[in-house]
C-alpha cells in the first residue's frame, strides 16, 4: 500500500513532459528499432500523424517568420528550422528503412498484409500503412511485368509463379528471425526462452538489462514497447 501511495505522489510531483518531447523520443526509438530489427515492425500510425501535423505547422510558422527583420525573430527562426530538419530526417530515414524491407521481402509482406486484412479484429498499429500497401502493389506489379516480358513468358505456365510453394520448397524469402540483436529492457517483461545449440534456457527481462539475443526471443516484447533495440 505504501508503495502505491508513493507512486501516486511521484506521478503528481513529477514535472509534465511536453508532447513534442515525448513524440520525438518515440519517433527516435521507432527509427532505431526499425533500422535494427530484421523484420518490419507495426506501423505507428498515430505517432506519424502527430509528427507530420507538427511538421506542417512548423513549416507554416517558418514561412510566416521568414520575412521578419527582427534579429530576435531570426534567432528563433534558426532554432525552428533546426528542429524541423531533425524531425524530417527521422521520418525520412524511418520510412526508407521500412521501404528497404518491403523491397527485400515483397511476397512475404504482401501475404502478411493479406492475413491482417482478413483478420476479424482490426489492429491500431497495422503492419503496413495505406501508402506502403499502395507502394508494395505498384512495385510488385512493375517487377512481375518486367520479369514476365524478360524471361518468364518463355517458361511453362506452372513455372511462372514468383511465390510458388510447391514440393515443400518456398520461393518466398522471409526475414531471418534468429539473427542476433542488441536490446535494452525498458520495463520488466517476464522471461523469454533462449534456444542454445544443444538445449534451451530462460532469461529474465528486467528493467535496465542489456542483452545480445535472438530476435525471435524478444520480438513480441519490442512490439509491446517493453524492450528497445540499440
Amino acid at each position: 500500500m505504501d508503495d502505491d501511495i508513493q507512486d501516486i505522489l511521484d506521478s503528481v510531483s513529477r514535472p509534465s513532459v511536453p508532447q513534442r518531447t515525448l513524440d520525438l523520443q518515440a519517433l527516435t526509438r521507432a527509427w532505431v528499432n526499425e533500422r535494427t530489427s530484421p523484420e518490419l515492425l507495426p506501423y505507428p500510425s498515430d505517432l506519424v500523424e502527430r509528427v507530420m501535423e507538427r511538421v506542417k505547422k512548423q513549416i507554416e510558422t517558418i514561412e510566416d517568420m521568414t520575412g521578419t527583420a527582427d534579429p530576435k525573430s531570426n534567432f528563433t527562426l534558426v532554432i525552428l528550422q533546426t528542429e524541423l530538419e531533425r524531425f524530417k530526417f527521422l521520418v525520412r530515414s524511418f520510412l526508407r528503412a521500412r521501404i528497404a524491407k518491403i523491397d527485400k521481402y515483397p511476397h512475404h509482406y504482401r501475404a502478411e498484409a493479406l492475413k491482417e486484412s482478413q483478420a476479424t479484429l482490426s489492429t491500431p498499429s497495422p503492419l503496413l500503412s495505406h501508402l506502403e500497401q499502395q507502394y508494395l502493389q505498384s512495385h510488385q506489379g512493375l517487377l512481375s511485368q518486367h520479369y514476365h516480358s524478360s524471361f518468364l513468358s518463355s517458361f511453362p505456365t506452372a513455372l511462372q509463379k514468383l511465390d510458388d510453394t510447391a514440393g515443400g520448397i518456398s520461393m518466398v524469402d522471409k526475414p531471418e528471425e534468429d539473427s542476433a540483436v542488441f536490446c535494452r529492457v525498458l520495463r520488466d517483461a517476464g522471461s523469454v526462452e533462449i534456444q542454445g545449440a544443444t538445449s534451451a534456457s530462460e532469461a529474465e527481462l528486467r528493467r535496465g538489462d542489456v542483452f545480445v539475443i535472438r530476435w525471435s526471443a524478444v520480438s513480441d516484447a519490442v512490439k509491446r514497447g517493453d524492450v528497445e533495440l540499440i
